[in-house]
């Protein structure tokens, strides 16, 4: 039973926690135009190709018209660039602007150095079984939501 109080407060505190830090840890002078949502947003287009607004929807699991609203936000502020399709007029494409992609590897290495410190002093089989675990835990919280 001790192991179970632990991982409830552990988690509680996570859950509790995490947004909060990871705000702090990645809107800093550059970027305090934008919110964590935002940088969510931009990670969710990525940098190797543009992406339809439908894609990026369904990654982020909101609405194309939740995700127009952030778009909008993020072009103003040039973090995004948005063109329609050459093969379809009707199909918005969006990718990162230069300033975008600066954003991206920013929170890419948060995630990164959270990866790293998470993984610290774990052998291969401990990081299996912490997988497994997080894996367990993803699948709870997309049952969860239906």
């Amino acid at each position: 039973m001790e192991n179970y109080s632990t991982i409830n407060e552990v988690l509680v505190k996570l859950f509790r926690d995490i947004m909060d830090i990871e705000e702090k840890a990645v809107i800093t002078d550059e970027f305090r135009d934008i919110s964590n949502n935002d940088m969510h947003v931009i990670e969710a287009i990525g940098k190797k190709q543009s992406k339809n607004m439908s894609m990026v929807a369904k990654t982020l699991s909101v609405t194309v018209g939740t995700l127009t609203i952030a778009i909008n936000n993020l072009v103003k502020k040039g973090y995004v660039n948005r063109a329609r399709s050459e093969e379809d007029r009707r199909v918005v494409l969006i990718s990162l602007s230069p300033k975008g992609e600066r954003a991206f590897d920013h929170h890419e290495k948060f995630h990164d150095e959270m990866i790293k410190a998470t993984l610290a002093g774990l052998d291969r089989e401990q990081t299996k079984v912490l997988v497994r675990a997080l894996k367990n835990l993803n699948q709870f919280f997309r049952e969860y939501q239906k």
